[in-house]
């Protein structure tokens, strides 16, 4: 009688660990906006939903860190669901207080970039599983606006308003 138990845990086991999982990829982190607290950034994470039917995202958390330090952490709860069958967007937002932000001075002040790791877990809730976690890790830079960036806009949309096609007619 053991033997046929363990034989249908064994069948189970086998059954739910090829059981096909949401797969995530942290794209890109970019900088938003400046408010008076802080500093708003943006985690772009694409997530694929292999089954026929919408899934819920239970909660997003994250932790930012730069130079070795934590510069901000949170959560963020019910985003949402993954759409069936395909890929979802999700944006997440990151705020980093300007308190924190000026003991970052050293290293924006060398290449007007802050270096970054963020680590963040996506929870999903599968039926008949349960919660998964899927852990994302990404490393990189975010390049910071210029003063004249951050007031007028960046070069590429300054010269697109600027830049007026003349017909080939005219120019006969």
């Amino acid at each position: 009688m053991a033997g046929l138990v363990d034989k249908a845990k064994n069948f189970v086991a086998d059954k739910i660990a090829n059981v096909p999982k949401p797969d995530a990829s942290l794209t890109d982190v970019d900088f938003k906006k400046v408010s008076f607290d802080s500093a708003d950034y943006i985690a772009k994470v694409s997530v694929n939903n292999p089954y026929s039917h919408p899934l819920p995202v239970c909660e997003v958390k994250y932790t930012l860190k730069s130079a070795g330090r934590v510069i901000a952490s949170g959560n963020m709860p019910d985003p949402g669901s993954i759409k069936s069958t395909g890929t979802t967007m999700l944006e997440v937002p990151v705020k980093v207080p300007h308190s924190i932000i000026v003991t970052l001075v050293r290293d924006v002040a060398k290449d007007w970039d802050i270096d970054y790791e963020l680590d963040l877990g996506l929870i999903i809730d599968l039926p008949l599983v349960g919660n998964l976690t899927i852990p994302l890790s990404r490393k990189g830079e975010i390049k910071l606006p210029t003063l004249s960036e951050a007031i007028w806009g960046s070069k590429d949309e300054a010269s697109k308003e600027t830049k007026k096609e003349i017909p080939k007619e005219a120019t006969k």
